[in-house]
């Protein structure tokens, strides 16, 4: 017999100290994710961050700040999701009513090829304005959840209100008409 002997437990001291490292390992991580800001809730009574993307009726840019002292729909969609499309007649009956008293709505398309959001807009008679964000970024900014879903803006540019998923918007008619006809 030699003069060794091994530990009697010594596979499970080793699993005690790579268990209570890798909890040490996890534990400074979320130290340090706890450091890292998280970015501002996008929300209600916040002011509505301002974007620029390009717009798809004309050549140029679309500005959330070209709308200021003008109650907005801000309207995150795609070609591709049914929802949207099924809310999309609702929402130009509310732009064809609303419009000439201060209204506005921006459809954002988070859609990558402009010629599928051309078509769905011919097909669906889409009036009011369609900005083009491919890469999601405006969508990102606005921290949104999915598609669709859309930001009532108010005259100062602060958010009124989110509204995720589609909406029936003759339900909404009376309040955002009411918004459009106050002083702002």
């Amino acid at each position: 017999m030699s003069g060794y002997s091994a530990p009697e437990n010594a596979g499970g001291q080793l699993l005690s100290w790579l268990v209570g490292g890798a909890v040490l390992a996890l534990a400074l991580a979320l130290i340090r994710v706890g450091d890292v800001e998280s970015p501002a809730r996008v929300g209600r009574g916040v002011a509505a961050p301002n974007f620029q993307l390009e717009r798809l009726e004309a050549p140029g840019l679309v500005s959330l700040a070209d709308f200021r002292g003008r109650v907005v729909l801000l309207n995150f969609w795609a070609t591709w999701c049914k929802p949207c499309e099924d809310e999309m007649p609702s929402m130009e009956r509310l732009y064809r009513q609303l419009h000439p008293a201060g209204f506005e709505l921006v459809a954002v398309s988070v859609d990558e090829d402009a010629s599928d959001v051309e078509a769905f807009r011919d097909r669906m008679g889409i009036s009011f304005t369609i900005a083009l964000d491919p890469r999601q970024e405006v969508s990102r900014l606005y921290q949104t959840t999915g598609f669709p879903e859309s930001v009532l803006i108010d005259r100062e540019g602060q958010i009124l209100e989110r509204y995720v998923g589609p909406r029936n918007w003759a339900v909404y008619r009376e309040r955002i008409q009411s918004l459009v006809a106050s002083e702002g």
